[in-house]
């Protein structure tokens, strides 16, 4: 069976060397001293290494089943699932006025990591129920407030976004399900989704459906979609669920992997709905779910990547198989353990230095959702929303890449079932596709957000490179390792923005050709940049004389090997981004 370890004190490292968040003017920031984020971390730690994780294994053998239309989720998910809500875990970072505990954004991130690297399939059922308290918080009335988001914060609700349908996914200007308006205010929705999370399982009481639909006479395409609380119960005066509404599963997908999760066909027969928001507007409301979404989908990607690195580091360290080069090093056994040798070790360090620079990443992504909204910092939204492609793509990208390394390292023991990697390799594999491909996000990130604010934005983000570089160059060791490798990248990157300046306009073809390769220049440079912050907190923790001296050690020698063997990446997306769009498109279709 896998193993999995709870990361406590490389997230504290971040949390408190890197990024300083008990100092920070961010309201809420004040409470987040070590003290309290070790307890919180250390509780979600156990949950997720003695409940969660012994669990992931069965859900994926097991599966959910459905019979006579009710979804049954795998052996002990019931119970798991009762005691994250006995923990508060599902209203963490909730509005407290609705019972949520109210703790910043970061903190979710931070927990949620473990539940997914634990596992990835439970967690779903609470993460998509997450969104929707999200959208309704954002865009429901005070009543629906009042009406859905206590019990969805306490557990005892859950809830789904409801997007796609079979003719359309992207492209939701194509849907078909209606919603008739009613005398009474409501809307009998009737249509076909697919692929629905967690659309109906057993682990909760009622189930929030925000489904998107037109209102007949409406505006074509997405200026006409309009969003709907669609909950699976009826409510009766006193708020408690009442008569079953009419919605049903209509089968549940057979898939590669996340199989404890049950992806639902979900069919509505003229099912009573309730308009969030205005009409017509529904996608400003379903985007504040997407984008949650997105950033917890790159989350999930690292996560899976995180889990499996440690489970590749144990066979590495037990294996026994040949000698090392150099010398013998266990000279009571029969052969040394793989990790001397330097392919394994290159192995095992691309995915360490991923899987800690992606955590970094993403605390900081977090942070900065905090300052936009606990702030209403105007400069921090659109800086997140400039990077919330290159966090949902890069890093899952980047994730799926590094469980296939682990399940590498492992070589054919990799390929079973008992190790466990293969279902790592399974579950990650999704998050390359679900909200939205990583090709639409390298699209969004070209054809949208480089654009986005006139451009200022994006220069707001390498001054804030050149920034850091020029505050901290005075360390010479720090210059020559992390910051001179960080600068090059970081042109890079200005390069390529400037060629699609250049080029966009008179060749379209050419920035689009070359948008994924310019998401993973992206992705480097802000790892790059995350490993720097790292190595500028190591040094600072080595000058104190206190702290662990070996983890600061291993935290620079980490980023120095990022720095060295994979920052150089930026090189040759640049290098791809540059040739334009003749490689790509001077093929015939038909020539294929």
């Amino acid at each position: 069976m896998p193993i999995y370890s709870a990361p406590v004190k490389d997230m504290q490292f971040i949390l408190h060397d890197v990024l300083a968040v008990s100092t920070s003017d961010i309201p809420g920031y004040d409470d987040l001293d070590a003290e309290f984020t070790g307890a919180i971390l250390g509780e979600a730690g156990k949950i997720s290494e003695n409940v969660l994780a012994p669990l992931n294994p069965v859900g994926d053998a097991e599966g959910c089943t459905l019979e006579n239309g009710v979804v049954r989720t795998p052996t002990g998910f019931k119970k798991a699932y009762e005691q994250m809500c006995e923990g508060g875990w599902t209203g963490l970072d909730a509005d407290p006025e609705y019972g949520g505990q109210g703790l910043p954004y970061i903190m979710q991130s931070a927990t949620g990591e473990m539940f997914v690297s634990a596992n990835m399939a439970f967690n779903m059922y609470q993460g998509l129920s997450h969104g929707a308290m999200s959208a309704i918080a954002v865009h429901g009335s005070e009543a629906q407030k009042q009406a859905y988001l206590p019990r969805m914060i306490d557990g005892t609700w859950s809830g789904t976004m409801n997007l796609t349908e079979p003719q359309c996914g992207t492209d939701l200007g194509l849907i078909r399900t209606k919603a008739v308006p009613q005398d009474d205010g409501s809307y009998r929705i009737s249509g076909q989704k697919i692929w629905i999370s967690a659309g109906e399982h057993d682990l909760t009481d009622n189930i929030v459906h925000l489904v998107l639909a037109k209102i007949p006479g409406g505006p074509e395409g997405v200026k006409g979609i309009s969003l709907f609380i669609v909950p699976k119960f009826l409510l009766n005066e006193d708020g408690m669920p009442g008569a079953r509404n009419s919605l049903s599963c209509g089968g549940l997908e057979k898939k590669m992997g996340i199989h404890g999760n049950a992806t639902c066909v979900m069919n509505y027969d003229g099912a009573t709905g309730y308009l969030i928001g205005e009409a017509h507007k529904g996608m400003r409301a379903m985007f504040t779910m997407m984008n949650e979404a997105r950033l917890g989908v790159g989350l999930q990607g690292y996560a899976q990547g995180a889990v499996a690195y440690q489970n590749a580091l144990a066979f590495a360290r037990d294996r026994l198989q040949g000698r090392d080069v150099t010398g013998v090093q266990n000279p009571d056994g029969p052969a040394d353990p793989i990790i001397v040798h330097p392919d394994v070790r290159r192995n095992l360090l691309d995915q360490k230095s991923f899987v800690e620079g992606a955590r970094a990443f993403t605390f900081w992504g977090a942070s900065l959702i905090d300052r936009a909204h606990r702030c209403e910092d105007a400069e921090a939204e659109a800086l997140i929303s400039l990077l919330t492609p290159v966090l949902k793509g890069f890093l899952t990208d980047k994730g799926f890449e590094t469980t296939v390394l682990a399940q590498q390292t492992l070589g054919g023991s990799g390929f079973t079932r008992e190790w466990g990697l293969e279902q790592f390799v399974r579950d990650a594999r999704i998050t390359m596709i679900y909200e939205g491909t990583n090709g639409i996000q390298s699209l969004d990130l070209v054809g949208r957000k480089l654009g986005m604010n006139g451009g200022k934005t994006l220069m707001a983000f390498f001054d804030m490179i050149k920034t850091f570089i020029k505050e901290n160059e005075g360390d010479a060791e720090l210059k020559e390792q992390f910051l001179d490798p960080l600068k090059g990248a970081s042109k890079d990157l200005q390069q390529a923005a400037m060629y699609f300046m250049q080029n966009g306009m008179k060749d379209p073809a050419s920035a689009l050709a070359g948008s994924y390769d310019f998401m993973h220049l992206f992705g480097h440079v802000c790892l790059g940049f995350s490993w720097a912050r790292m190595a500028l907190a190591a040094r600072a923790g080595l000058a104190s004389g206190q702290g662990d001296a070996a983890f600061y050690e291993t935290k620079l020698a980490t980023g120095r090997y990022y720095m060295a063997r994979q920052l150089p990446s930026t090189q040759l997306h640049l290098s791809r981004i540059q040739s334009g769009s003749a490689p790509v498109m001077s093929l015939a279709a038909a020539n294929f």
